[in-house]
């Protein structure tokens, strides 16, 4: 129990300081729970979906006090990414556990390859 708590701490601190760099802690939330935790892939997205609103609120309060928001477009971001949330929350309850593992990991390597090689490139 207590071994739990101490680990579920560590990977909203571990997902906390990489959300709040920009970079998406469910990138990382995600895989730790399914991976360390055994927990279902569904599961893990809503979590991550809950945890993502409180630490995107903190985030953005502190980006618009240094003065990194840029609303120009925010609008059409919002309203598409609204929608296709919706889709893909439709989308994912359909599609089976296995096959939402298997593309989050794709995903992942896909995203890896992208940044060694920009990383690379510089």
């Amino acid at each position: 129990m207590i071994l739990n708590i101490i680990i579920y701490i560590l990977f909203g601190l571990i997902s906390g300081v990489f959300g709040g760099l920009g970079m998406g802690g469910g990138t990382l939330l995600i895989p730790l729970l399914t991976i360390f935790l055994g927990l279902e892939q569904k599961l893990c997205q809503g979590i991550n979906l809950v945890a993502f609103l409180v630490m995107a609120l903190f985030s953005l309060v502190i980006h618009y006090k240094n003065g990194y928001l840029e609303t120009r477009g925010i609008v059409f971001i919002i309203l598409s990414g609204i929608v296709f949330s919706f889709l893909g929350a439709v989308v994912a309850g359909v599609i089976p556990s296995k096959y939402l593992r298997m593309a989050f990991g794709v995903f992942l390597c896909l995203l890896s390859l992208y940044q060694a090689f920009k990383a690379v490139k510089k």
